[in-house]
């Protein structure tokens, strides 16, 4: 014969569910501290992509020119010129890639951030309008007046 299952005690079943509320709470804090400091850390990822794309467009035009200049008067100052618009604009195109790739983990990692910071935050606010439904006073009944 099995042994049936202890019926929850009030108290532990009451027990529980504030440390579930708790731990709700908790993690609706956590996530909107979570998803501020990913804001800022897209943000600033964002700026860093911006700086980038005008320095790569800023060289790539000076590129343009010291090419110009080389094709027109091929002299060693020319050449050193050339080469090192070159090497700047390289090092910025694998700076701004590597900005793009975080920048892309960073904004997929914030967005799904924002969705569980979302549904905690309805999650929390549906508990406590439960809750106020729920302990409610009952409304006391007024004697009839005798006539």
């Amino acid at each position: 014969m099995a042994k049936a299952k202890p019926v929850v005690k009030a108290a532990a079943l009451d027990k529980t569910i504030n440390a579930s509320i708790d731990s709700l709470t908790k993690a609706c804090g956590n996530a909107e501290t979570a998803v501020t400091r990913k804001s800022a850390e897209a943000k600033k990822l964002l700026a860093e992509v911006k700086r980038n794309l005008k320095k790569k467009t800023t060289l790539t035009k000076r590129s343009k020119t010291a090419a110009a200049k080389l094709k027109k008067d091929a002299n060693a100052v020319n050449k050193k010129a050339v080469a090192a618009v070159t090497k700047e604009l390289n090092a910025t195109k694998t700076a701004l890639d590597k900005s793009r790739a975080s920048k892309a983990v960073v904004l997929t990692e914030l967005a799904s951030l924002k969705a569980a910071s979302k549904r905690l935050t309805t999650y929390t606010k549906a508990i406590a309008a439960a809750d106020k439904v729920l302990n409610k006073p009952a409304k006391k009944r007024r004697a009839k007046k005798k006539i």
